[in-house]
């Protein structure tokens, strides 16, 4: 039992450094471009033309490395997601395969954020400058930020957040109970195989919908908008699985607790 209970520090450490990994790409994504920080733009008289950027080595220079930043997130987000990798990972780490997936994903991602370079003096593909505009639009765009990650949190907690974290994966072990993944029906296996982002719509709402679409911002929501949508393959058997799901998840919610039924 000492063993294995060595490994719960590891596991939670893992949920840690999530955790605080997604607070951050919260202020990364949403707090910085809707409420000030790192400037999405040096001004309309400081930028130049989408033909101009294209020589001019001060905004290839940052794109390149905010390219290179995005592709080193995606490879290790593809790459340790394979049946090979993770057959790999299990035969040396065990039930700490999927911590160390979701550790590393942070990691990446701590190095996205960290690391990204703006391109202020970059084009625009549109932003909110006149009246009213300039006020209604990053109200609206605030408003549904904030829609898009309550969305996403909630999901979360639908789809088994401790398993996705890999935290249920060391408790059942610790237990003696087997994988968790066992447990679970063929239609949902067959759903998880197929669905590896439930947040999609919402991620993407929270990308694509800012007042000023600089030019790495614009990177930054092609390539992952790109990356969501190749990583899907539902057909009509997982969307009907999921929505019967999604209803009895609400059913247990709503359903009134055994004293107030009394």
């Amino acid at each position: 039992m000492a063993p294995a209970l060595l490994l719960v520090p590891a596991a939670l450490a893992s949920f840690i450094l999530a955790f605080g990994t997604g607070v951050e790409f919260v202020r990364f994504t949403s707090l910085r471009p809707l409420l000030g920080g790192i400037p999405e733009s040096g001004g309309p008289d400081a930028r130049q033309g989408w033909l101009a950027a294209l020589q001019d080595q001060s905004i290839l220079v940052p794109l390149a490395w905010d390219l290179g930043l995005l592709l080193l997130f995606v490879g290790q987000h593809s790459l340790m997601a394979t049946e090979t990798v993770k057959a790999w990972m299990s035969r040396y780490f065990g039930v700490l395969q999927r911590s160390l997936y979701v550790a590393c994903t942070a990691l990446a991602l701590q190095l996205v954020m960290r690391y990204w370079e703006p391109v202020p003096r970059g084009p625009v593909l549109w932003e909110a400058q006149a009246e009213p505009w300039a006020t209604w639009v990053p109200l609206l765009c605030f408003v549904l930020h904030v829609i898009s990650w309550l969305l996403i949190f909630s999901i979360l907690l639908v789809f088994d957040y401790a398993e996705l974290m890999g935290l249920k994966q060391v408790y059942y072990h610790v237990l003696g109970l087997g994988e968790p993944l066992a447990l679970k029906s063929p239609r949902a296996l067959r759903l998880f195989s197929h669905l590896r982002h439930p947040v999609c719509v919402e991620l993407l709402t929270v990308l694509w919908v800012v007042p000023t679409l600089g030019t790495d911002r614009l990177l930054l929501a092609l390539l992952l908008t790109l990356y969501l949508g190749l990583a899907h393959g539902l057909d009509q058997q997982d969307l009907r699985y999921l929505r019967a799901q999604l209803q009895r998840k609400l059913h247990l919610l709503s359903r009134p607790q055994d004293g107030e039924a009394e």
